[in-house]
Formats: C-alpha cells, sequence, structure tokens
C-alpha cells in the first residue's frame, strides 16, 4: 500500500540528544488535513541473556513512570547512530550485566510504537555466556541484574511484577521461533 498522507509541512518542535520530536501537517487520502507528532529516536537493541534455563534480567528506575522496572538489557546509541545492531547488543549486554555472549543470534525487529515514533529494535539472543565486570553509565547506577528460570519469568509476566512492552515482545518473539 501506497502512502496515503501528503505531507504539507514539518518542523522539529522538540530535540535533545536522545530524541527529536517533529509536527508534521498533513493531508488525508479524504482532503482533510490533519497534524501528525512523530517522536524520532535511533535504533535500539534488546538483548535475551540465557543460559541453562534461565533469562537474565536488569531491573532499574524508570524515571517517567517512577517505578523500577525488570527488563532486558537493552539499549541505543545516540552518540553513534548507525552502529551494527550486532555490535551495539553485544556493548549494552556487557555494559549491564558484565555478561559476554560465546554467540549472539539476530531473531528479528520490532517496532517500539509505529503510531507515534520511528524506533526500531533488533532482538538478540545471547548464549554461551561467561561472566565479567559490569561497565554501566552513571544513569544505570542503581541497577541490579538477576536471573531467573524460565518459570519464574513467565510467572512474573502473568501476575504483573513484568510489564516493559519490549521485554515482553521480545520473549515473545523468541517463543514463537523456538528459541526458548
Amino acid at each position: 500500500m501506497t502512502n496515503p498522507y501528503i505531507t504539507l509541512s514539518s518542523r522539529v518542535a522538540y530535540e535533545n540528544r536522545w530524541t527529536r520530536v517533529r509536527e508534521d501537517r498533513i493531508r488525508r487520502l479524504d482532503g482533510s488535513d490533519g497534524l501528525y507528532g512523530v517522536v524520532e529516536r535511533p535504533d535500539f537493541v534488546v538483548i535475551v541473556p540465557w543460559q541453562d534455563g534461565r533469562v537474565t534480567l536488569v531491573e532499574q528506575f524508570r524515571y517517567p513512570i517512577r517505578a523500577r522496572m525488570w527488563e532486558f538489557p537493552m539499549g541505543m546509541w545516540e552518540q553513534a547512530p548507525g552502529t551494527d545492531p550486532a555490535v551495539l547488543a553485544a556493548a549494552e549486554l556487557r555494559e549491564e550485566t558484565g555478561l559476554v555472549a560465546g554467540t549472539m543470534t539476530h531473531a528479528g525487529e520490532i517496532f517500539q510504537g509505529p503510531g507515534y515514533c520511528n524506533q526500531l529494535g533488533h532482538i538478540f539472543l545471547a548464549t554461551g555466556l561467561t561472566q565479567g565486570a559490569t561497565e554501566r553509565e552513571a544513569s544505570e547506577q542503581d541497577m541490579i541484574c538477576r536471573s531467573f528460570t524460565l518459570a519464574d519469568f513467565e510467572a512474573m509476566i502473568r501476575d504483573g511484577t513484568l510489564r516493559d512492552a519490549m521485554t515482553i515482545s521480545a520473549f515473545g518473539l523468541l517463543r514463537v521461533k523456538g528459541l526458548l
């Protein structure tokens, strides 16, 4: 299907080193005009560390929701857009957990929120893990790292302990592909 919108004008409404918000005036197929707010962010990675029937999660305080969240290691390099996702995934895994993967398998891609955002996520399964030191950023100093059995992880989803959409999506993708 072709794009049903004509962009009449576009302006940057807000920008920082992680995010740009663009406001586009558009015309729909029926001729009516509208406004689209688009959040632009660099690609990100989600890493699912898997070893001996266990997944490794990190927990950290997420300022926008004022709560701590369990999630798979993930991140983006706003300072180096266009970095090979496999390189980024290996670095983020080491940074947040101290884990180094013997094998990093690209499992697929997901959009973070395609109704308002262009950010694409690359999902990786990390196996053959060895433990090293973490290399966390200042914003990650409160981070906790822990591994869970698959049964405990699934229970966390069912009981609402784990509510991060990217983590649940990555897990679902790996399950339906038979990788977990």
